[in-house]
C-alpha cells in the first residue's frame, strides 16, 4: 500500500463506511453466548440537518461500542429517528404554505401522506450523516417511533396507564401556542427575560369605601378574574377578609379570600386570582372552588367573556384596557419590568398558559418510584455524580405531565367518544362497532414515545424476543444534561413501570456545544457550525477527536477550528508515523513475521512496556468516560514517545546499515 506523505482524509474515508457494512461488523449475533453491550442511540428528529450536539453524542457512543465489541462482547449499537411531531409537523406545513396549501385543504389522511414522504427523506439524509461520522450502527435494526413495533408499544403503555389511574383526562392549565394552536410540553417552552410592564390597577371596595392595590403584568387576564387574595397572616388586610371588590370595567363583585400562597413581601401584599389563565391562580381557586372564566379563544383573541372586547388580540387588547384604565382613573403607576416570558420553541409565539381538557399523566407515583429505585442495588448511576441531585430534585418537585397535542402527525390517542352517548372507550384496538364511534383527534407528545425507546426498540412488549432477552436493559445512555428531566427521567420512570428494571445502568451526560465565543450556537445569531462541513475539510477522526476530548462530562463544550485543526495535525502525525514504518519493513511484511521474544533492544522493550501500559489507561478511562483524558494519554505516548523518541531511535540503526 502506498501512502502519501499528507493525509488526505477524503481520499482515506472514501467507500470505507460501506465496506464495513458489506462486511456486516456492526450487526451482533441473535443466539450468541458472549457477554452483550448495548447503546441504543438518542434518536434525532426527522426534521433536517444533524448538528454538533448529534455529533458529539454519537462519537463518544461510537468510541464506547467500538471498544467493547473489540473487547469480545456482542456488541449492538442501535440506530433510530423520532418523529418530532409538533416539529416536523411545522416543517410539513411550511412546505405547504410555499405550495399556496393548509393541512385543513387536504385533510388528515393526505396531510400524513404528504408528513411520510418528509420522513423518507430526511431519514436517508440522517443515514448519510451518520455515514460520514463513521459510526458503527446495525441498521438492520433501525427503528422510528412511528413505526408498527413502536406504535404497539406506545398503545399498550397508554391503555394500561389509564387502567391504573396514571393517565386522566381533565381541565387544567397548560402551555398553548396560540400561533401552532396546540399544547406544549415544557420542553418546547423557551424561556427569554424581556422589557416588561408591571401594572398597579385600583380595584374599588364593593362597599365604597377606598381600595385595593393589585399589580399584573397580563392586564388582558383581569377579565377572567374571579377573586382577590391575601395572606392571612398578614395584619394590614386581616380586616378586609370577606369584603369584596369590584372588578374594574366589568364590574362584577370579587371575594377577597385568606390564602398563605401570598407573598406578603412582594407588591402590595394582594393578588388577583385567573383561575382560567395561570397555573398558581388555577391551584389557588381549587383550594376556595372559584368559578374558572376562560376569556381568550385558541388563537389568542378575546372571547364573550371579554366583553367589549371581544374579537381583540390578545395584546391589542391589554393596550386598549390600560387607556380605559387610565381614562376611570384606575391606574396607580407602571412600571419598566424585566421577566422571564414563555415561547414556543417552534412558532416563536409567546405562550399562554391556558385552561384546556387535556390528557395527563399522573408524575408522582412514577417519580417516587425513580426516587425509590436510586435507593436500591438497581440504581443508575449518573456521570458525573452531580446530576443526580438535579435528578432527584426534578423528581420531587414533579407535576402532572401533559401529553395530548392538537397535530395530525404522532400516534394518535387510542380513546374513542361514543357519537350519541359522549361515553369514552380506551383500547388498543378500536371498538367492534366503530361506526357510532369517533376516535380522539389530538396525538400524544413525542417525549411520551421517546421515554419507552430503551426497551420498545428491542421488541418489547414481546419479552420474549432473542434482542430483548439479549439487549435489556442497556448499558448506557449518552446525551446532554439539559434534556435530563424531559427525556432521561421519563425514561428511567417508565422503564421501571414496564420492565421492572432500569433502562440503563449508566447515564452519561455532556454539556452543550457552544459557539467560539462561548454564546450559545442558535439559528437567530447564525453562528451555528455543520458537522458535515468540518468533516468535508478535516475528516471525520478529526472532528471526533476534537469533540471526544475538548471536554469532561457534564461540562460545556466551546467550539474551536484551531482545536480541529490541531487533531488533524494529530492524526496526520500518526499517519507519517505509519508511513514510515511501511516504507521501511517492506511491502511483503505480514504482523505473523514479528516474533517479540528475540532480538528486542532496549528501546523496543521500553515501548512494549510503555504501549502496554497506555492500553491499560485508556481502558480504564474509557471505563469511566473520562475521555479527555484518554486523549491526552493518548497524544503523549504516540506524538512524545512513539513519534519523536522511538522512531526517532530506530533511525539510529537504520542508518548505520545504510552505511
Amino acid at each position: 500500500m502506498e501512502m502519501k506523505p499528507k493525509y488526505n482524509p477524503q481520499e482515506v474515508e472514501a467507500g470505507r463506511y460501506q465496506s464495513w457494512l458489506d462486511q456486516n461488523l456492526f450487526t451482533p449475533s441473535k443466539t450468541s453466548d458472549k457477554d452483550t453491550y448495548t447503546i441504543v442511540i438518542p434518536p434525532p428528529n426527522v426534521t433536517g440537518k444533524l448538528h454538533l450536539g448529534h455529533a458529539w453524542d454519537t462519537t463518544l457512543q461510537d468510541i464506547l461500542t467500538r471498544m467493547k465489541r473489540m473487547q469480545g462482547y456482542d456488541t449492538l449499537y442501535l440506530p433510530g429517528m423520532d418523529h418530532a411531531g409538533i416539529a416536523t409537523q411545522a416543517k410539513v406545513e411550511a412546505k405547504m404554505r410555499e405550495e399556496g396549501i393548509s393541512r385543513h385543504d387536504i385533510g388528515r389522511e393526505k396531510f400524513l401522506e404528504k408528513a411520510w414522504e418528509w420522513k423518507e427523506e430526511y431519514a436517508e439524509f440522517i443515514r448519510q450523516q451518520w455515514a460520514k461520522l463513521g459510526l458503527g450502527l446495525d441498521y438492520s435494526r433501525e427503528r422510528f417511533t412511528l413505526d408498527e413495533g413502536l406504535s404497539k408499544a406506545v398503545k399498550k403503555v397508554f391503555v394500561d396507564m389509564y387502567n391504573k389511574g396514571l393517565i386522566y383526562r381533565g381541565e387544567r392549565i397548560i402551555n398553548w401556542d396560540p400561533k401552532a394552536r396546540t399544547a406544549l410540553s415544557d420542553i418546547e417552552v423557551i424561556h427569554e427575560d424581556v422589557n416588561g410592564k408591571f401594572y398597579h390597577f385600583k380595584y374599588p371596595y364593593a362597599d365604597g369605601g377606598g381600595f385595593i392595590e393589585i399589580a399584573t403584568t397580563r392586564p388582558e387576564t383581569m377579565l377572567g378574574d374571579t377573586a382577590i387574595v391575601v395572606n392571612p397572616n398578614d395584619a394590614r388586610y386581616k380586616d378586609v377578609i370577606g369584603k369584596k371588590v369590584v372588578l374594574p370595567i366589568v364590574g362584577r363583585e370579587l371575594p377577597i379570600l385568606g390564602d398563605e400562597y401570598v407573598d406578603q413581601e412582594f407588591g402590595s401584599g394582594a393578588m388577583k386570582v385567573t383561575p382560567a389563565h395561570d397555573p398558581n391562580d388555577f391551584e389557588i381557586g381549587n383550594r376556595h372552588e372559584l368559578e374558572r372564566i376562560v376569556v381568550m379563544d385558541e388563537t389568542g383573541h378575546m372571547n364573550e367573556h371579554a366583553g367589549k372586547y371581544e374579537g381583540l388580540d390578545r395584546f391589542d387588547c391589554r393596550k386598549q384596557l390600560v387607556k380605559d384604565l387610565e381614562a376611570q382613573g384606575l391606574v396607580i403607576k407602571i412600571e419598566d419590568h424585566m421577566h422571564s416570558v414563555g415561547h414556543s420553541e417552534r412558532s416563536g409565539a409567546i405562550v399562554e398558559p391556558y385552561l384546556s381538557t387535556q390528557w395527563f399523566v399522573k408524575m408522582k407515583p412514577l417519580a417516587e418510584q425513580a426516587l425509590n429505585n436510586q435507593n436500591t442495588d438497581n440504581r443508575i448511576e449518573f456521570v458525573p455524580a452531580r446530576f443526580e441531585k438535579t435528578f432527584n430534585r426534578w423528581m420531587e418537585e414533579i407535576r402532572d405531565w401533559t401529553i395530548s397535542r392538537q397535530l395530525w402527525w404522532g400516534h394518535q390517542i387510542p380513546a374513542w367518544y361514543h357519537n350519541e352517548t359522549g361515553e369514552m372507550y380506551v383500547s388498543e384496538e378500536p371498538p367492534a362497532d366503530i361506526e357510532n364511534w369517533t376516535q380522539d383527534e389530538d396525538v400524544l407528545d413525542t417525549w411520551f414515545s421517546s421515554a419507552l425507546w430503551p426497551f420498545s426498540t428491542l421488541g418489547w412488549p414481546n419479552v420474549d424476543t432473542e434482542d430483548y432477552k439479549r439487549f435489556y436493559p442497556t448499558n448506557v445512555l449518552v446525551t446532554g444534561y439539559d434534556i435530563i428531566f424531559f427525556w432521561v427521567a421519563r425514561m428511567i420512570f417508565q422503564g421501571l413501570e414496564f420492565t421492572d428494571q432500569k433502562p440503563f445502568n449508566d447515564v452519561l451526560l455532556h454539556g452543550l456545544v457552544r459557539a467560539e465565543d462561548g454564546r450559545k450556537m442558535s439559528k437567530s445569531l447564525g453562528n451555528g457550525v455543520d458537522p458535515m462541513d468540518v468533516i468535508d475539510q478535516y475528516g471525520a477522526d478529526s472532528l471526533r477527536y476534537f469533540l471526544a476530548t475538548g471536554s469532561s462530562p457534564g461540562h460545556d463544550l466551546r467550539y474551536s477550528t484551531e482545536k480541529v485543526e490541531s487533531a488533524w495535525n494529530f492524526i496526520n502525525k500518526i499517519w507519517n508515523a505509519a508511513r514510515f514504518s511501511l516504507m521501511n519493513i517492506g511491502e511483503s511484511f505480514t504482523v505473523k513475521d514479528i516474533d517479540l521474544s528475540e532480538n528486542l533492544s532496549i528501546a523496543d522493550q521500553w515501548i512494549l512496556t510503555r504501549l502496554n501500559e497506555t492500553i491499560e489507561t485508556v481502558t480504564s478511562l474509557s471505563e469511566k468516560y473520562e475521555f479527555g483524558e484518554v486523549g491526552r494519554s493518548l497524544y503523549n505516548f504516540i506524538w512524545d514517545e512513539f513519534c519523536d523518541w522511538y522512531i526517532e531511535m530506530s533511525k539510529i540503526p537504520m542508518n548505520q546499515e545504510d552505511e
